[in-house]
Order: C-alpha cells, then sequence, then structure tokens
C-alpha cells in the first residue's frame, strides 16, 4: 500500500502549521516541522542551535563558510550551513515518504515530493496574519507588521533559492485555502476529504 504524505507550504501568521499539525493528529499520521532540523542535526552531528538560525533561509551571497565552529569541520567547510541543512532534510524527507503516512510543513517538501504528495498552500490576508502574530507573540502592531513581512520573504527566498519555482505560483500546488475563509474544523474536514485520495 503506498504512503499518503501530505505537504503544507504556508504564508507566515496563516495558521498553516496549527493546520499541518491538527490534520496529523485527526488522521493519525506523523508530523514534520521543525522536528526535520532535529533528525538533521542527529544525522550530521550539528547542534540544533546551529542549524535553527539557517531553517529556512537561503545562503546569504555575501556569507562565506567558516564563520560557524562546525563548518571548520573537513565534512562542511565547502558549504554554507544553509546548504548542509537544505541537504540533509532533503535525504530526511525522501526517507520519510518511504516510511509511512505524515504530514509536513515547509521546507520545500512539495518540490522534493512533487507527485507524490497531496500538496497544500494555506494563506490569508496580511492584516490577519498581522493580528494573528500580535496574539501569538504579543508584539506591537509594528513589530508583528515588520515579522510577517521578514519571514515571508525569507520563505520566498529560500523556496525560490533552493526550487527554481515561484513560492506563490499556485498552480503547483494541489489545493489552495485561505484561512480566514473557513474554520480550522472546516478546513480539516477538507483537507482530510482530499487525503482520502492522495
Amino acid at each position: 500500500m503506498s504512503k499518503r504524505i501530505i505537504t503544507i507550504n504556508r504564508m507566515y501568521g496563516s495558521g498553516g502549521r496549527v493546520i499541518g499539525k491538527a490534520l496529523a493528529e485527526k488522521l493519525g499520521f506523523d508530523f514534520y516541522d521543525k522536528e526535520l532540523i532535529e533528525l538533521a542535526g542527529k544525522e550530521k552531528q550539528i547542534p540544533f542551535a546551529e542549524l535553527a538560525k539557517v531553517d529556512e533561509k537561503k545562503p546569504h551571497q555575501w556569507r562565506f563558510s567558516g564563520d560557524h565552529d562546525v563548518q571548520i569541520t573537513p565534512d562542511f567547510y565547502t558549504l554554507p550551513m544553509n546548504d548542509v541543512l537544505y541537504d540533509a532534510q532533503k535525504e530526511i524527507i525522501l526517507s520519510l515518504a518511504e516510511k509511512g503516512n505524515c504530514v509536513i510543513v515547509g521546507r520545500c517538501a512539495n518540490y522534493i515530493l512533487k507527485e507524490r504528495c497531496l500538496s497544500v498552500y494555506i494563506h490569508a490576508p496580511f492584516d490577519l496574519r498581522v493580528r494573528n502574530v500580535q496574539a501569538r507573540t504579543g508584539r506591537e502592531e509594528k513589530s508583528a507588521r515588520k515579522m510577517v513581512k521578514r519571514m515571508d520573504k525569507e520563505r520566498r527566498a529560500y523556496y525560490e533559492f533552493f526550487t527554481d519555482a515561484k513560492w506563490t505560483d499556485l498552480s503547483q500546488y494541489d489545493l489552495c485555502i485561505d484561512s480566514s475563509r473557513f474554520t480550522e474544523d472546516q478546513i480539516l474536514e477538507i483537507l482530510t476529504e482530499a487525503a482520502r485520495d492522495c
């Protein structure tokens, strides 16, 4: 029996991670988001904190290797830490897709598992996402607006750097949902029904 894999790309503050986790729980699937950083860290023997700094960020054009102690070791000195993490996560994502049903959030998983997954994109209007970030973090509106813009920009740059595809090109996703138009329960129902045939 083939494995059922659901990948979720999401705009920052749209609730994509929360929806992904709730969907995995509802379906009894494994869930992977930041857990992929932990798995990559164990595989490459790199501290989680070092990898978390570059998670879902493209390599900086002026940042050369050697500015992290880990990158001075022979295994990694020729690659930016971003590339090390992406390559490790790619291997892990491919391996997870063979092991069992799962929901994977972000990290180019829809591209890596093209035509082997139900690919979902969660988005929402900017102002709503700002309010969601304010509620979740306690930030003032101005700070939350900057954070939403920065995180969207970082995710877009990361995705487009590693895939050569447009992050917001909706044609590459099987299902796109505006999380402001539905309740979480309604979204879970939609995704549960869609997952039956993936």
